[in-house]
């Protein structure tokens, strides 16, 4: 998933519970890669106009993907991989050149999403022409989640399981109230007392290329089909399920600071909002008890 995948596990049972993990990720991005030609995605996304029957695994992060898609008025849009790849990002990141000169392509806004059709009895998946799937950070937090739930279902606990800064736990470590969780700024970080749930960061810190003379990130706003002129810099996002907080942080991402902490608000979601300019806001329940460590 172009990610380290991190555990913290009992000592006595990390070989088992180590090896649940990474065998479903493994599974996972076999299903779901964009970048993987022989995946069950890519050969989905060759097929548009054709029913096409799907594994439970995709139909199930497909679901989940237009239901978000749905409950924020498409501010997260799963089908923008072509305007991806327009902007150069059409190999995993670790193979993208620092420049890219390709030819800079007007963005074409999103929402195609909407004429994408399913049959949940038949498992049948059918995708409008001139559209393709990326799910990109919530099928990356759906695996933290369903990796507890096999770490659960395992009796493998207290664990964290941490895929690129965003992850869930599940139980308290030994002897402790907390798992203090290290929350990254621009100018300073944090250490957030996780009791439960999960954390999920969508920033610009990472994922940076230039498109001849023109900086660009990989978080895209759908409205315009290009990387977000936010104001943010980094978005956290507190939890239940990291599929959530996932979805919640990127939003509030693309909306920047005034709609997007808004949009935490009237949905109950705990958040930090990091400005370019090094401010930040909290939104409650974010906990008033979270401590400034220190400059980066």
């Amino acid at each position: 998933m172009g990610t380290t995948i991190s555990m913290l596990l009992p000592e006595s049972l990390i070989e088992m519970g180590a090896q649940l993990v990474r065998t479903l990720f493994a599974e996972w991005e076999q299903t779901l890669s964009r970048f993987l030609p022989e995946s069950e995605l890519s050969q989905l996304n060759q097929h548009p106009g054709t029913p096409v029957a799907v594994s439970d695994l995709l139909y199930t992060v497909l679901a989940t993907a237009l239901t978000a898609a749905q409950a924020t008025d498409g501010v997260y849009d799963p089908a923008l991989l072509d305007q991806l790849v327009q902007l150069g990002y059409d190999r995993t990141f670790d193979e993208l050149p620092a420049v890219v000169f390709d030819p800079i392509i007007p963005g074409e806004p999103g929402g195609r999403w909407r004429g994408i059709k399913v049959d949940p009895i038949r498992r049948h998946v059918t995708l409008p022409a001139a559209i393709k799937l990326d799910f990109g950070g919530i099928a990356k937090g759906m695996a933290v989640d369903a990796a507890l739930a096999k770490l659960h279902y395992n009796e493998i606990y207290p664990a964290m399981v941490n895929a690129g800064g965003d992850l869930a736990v599940l139980g308290l470590p030994p002897d402790a109230e907390q798992w203090p969780i290290a929350v990254p700024g621009w100018k300073q970080f944090w250490t957030l007392p996780l009791l439960s749930g999960a954390v999920a960061t969508s920033g610009i810190a990472h994922r940076q290329w230039w498109q001849g003379n023109t900086l660009r990130h990989h978080l895209l706003d759908p409205r315009t089909g290009q990387p977000a002129q936010s104001d943010l810099w980094s978005v956290t996002v507190v939890a239940d399920r990291c599929e959530q907080a996932e979805v919640a942080a990127k939003v509030a991402f693309i909306l920047g600071s005034r709609a997007g902490a808004g949009f935490l608000r009237k949905h109950h979601i705990a958040g930090l909002l990091v400005r370019t300019d090094g401010t930040w806001e909290t939104v409650e329940p974010w906990p008033a008890n979270f401590m400034e460590e220190g400059s980066i």
